[in-house]
């Protein structure tokens, strides 16, 4: 390669994948590859940084987590729960039981970061509604104020830095709801997570948002959306689930957005970030995963990570 041509190397960023790409959404599910089966083909594609994935699917003792993942290469970045702040106070003792059990693990496998993802406004099988899309006035101040309490206390307890994801069909998802959370928390509590399909998903630009709000973001997923797809998804009003399954999220570099200019975009904020690659595949054929993950991890190195 000629060297004007060459990438320039994005040594701040750090690239992993996750149980997603391998078609994970819960612990146990018979459509699923087993847990072996996952470190044994994330490892062979090539990354050394995986996520835990939902709680249980992974072995949940560490030391047992540990020898299995240290003998493959592989080490932990994040943990990843679910939470429904927005509906205050009344769910902390709830949410919190799940958080410190997960945050709990995510610590003892070495890993600083604790990825958040809203609660679904809608069944993602049967595309019911379960609240309003719109939260009030009062919802996102229980929102804001629980991201806080949550972030401090999972750091005081557990050392982790939480990162807020935003998703499809949450309450966190375009543009404007990002901006809003963003602008109502604490920088010194609350990151986000930017995921560069959900986004996209929502109607984002993830490199204005890394260029207006660099200093929130905290960590990276990495993925991309069939265009044609997602057009269809919107036109419908098909929830998040089926459109999955109707092939929305895609193999990289054939979807948008484009990840050179993000990856550029994250390197030039000067600090060290996970970019994980997540590419929404539930539930699919156990053999399909690994070529798509090593492809995926020879485009990111021909983009310099």
């Amino acid at each position: 390669m000629d060297a004007a041509a060459r990438p320039l190397p994005l040594d701040r960023i750090r690239v992993g994948s996750a149980p997603d790409s391998w078609g994970v959404w819960f612990a146990d599910d018979p459509r699923q590859v087993p847990w072996r089966r996952f470190l044994d083909e994330v490892a062979e594609a090539g990354y050394e940084w995986i996520e835990l994935g939902p709680y249980g699917y992974l072995p949940t003792d560490p030391a047992r987590l540990r020898e299995e993942t240290g003998r493959r290469g592989l080490k932990v970045s994040a943990g990843t729960v679910f939470t429904a702040l927005h509906r205050g106070p009344a769910v902390w003792e709830e949410t919190w039981e799940q958080v410190d059990r997960v945050a709990a693990l995510t610590r003892a496998m070495g890993a600083g970061h604790l990825v958040v993802i809203p609660s679904f406004w809608r069944d993602d099988r049967t595309a019911e509604p379960i609240e309003s899309r719109e939260l009030t006035a009062g919802q996102w101040r229980h929102l804001a104020t629980g991201m806080e309490r949550l972030a401090r206390r999972v750091h005081d307890v557990h050392g982790l830095a939480i990162a807020v994801h935003p998703h499809a069909d949450t309450h966190i998802d375009t543009e404007e709801n990002v901006a809003r959370l963003l602008d109502a928390t604490d920088p010194a509590l609350v990151n986000l997570c930017l995921d560069t399909g959900h986004y996209a998903y929502c109607g984002g630009d993830s490199v204005k948002l890394i260029e207006t709000y660099g200093e929130r973001i905290g960590y990276l997923h990495l993925k991309q959306v069939d265009p044609e797809v997602l057009a269809d998804v919107v036109d419908r009003g098909t929830p998040f689930g089926p459109a999955v399954r109707q092939g929305v999220m895609c193999e990289p570099p054939r979807g948008v957005p484009a990840l050179e200019p993000v990856l550029a975009a994250a390197q030039g904020l000067g600090v060290d970030l996970f970019a994980i690659v997540e590419q929404d595949m539930y539930p699919c054929e156990p053999d399909r995963p690994l070529p798509i993950a090593r492809r995926t991890r020879a485009f990111l190195r021909s983009c310099g990570a």
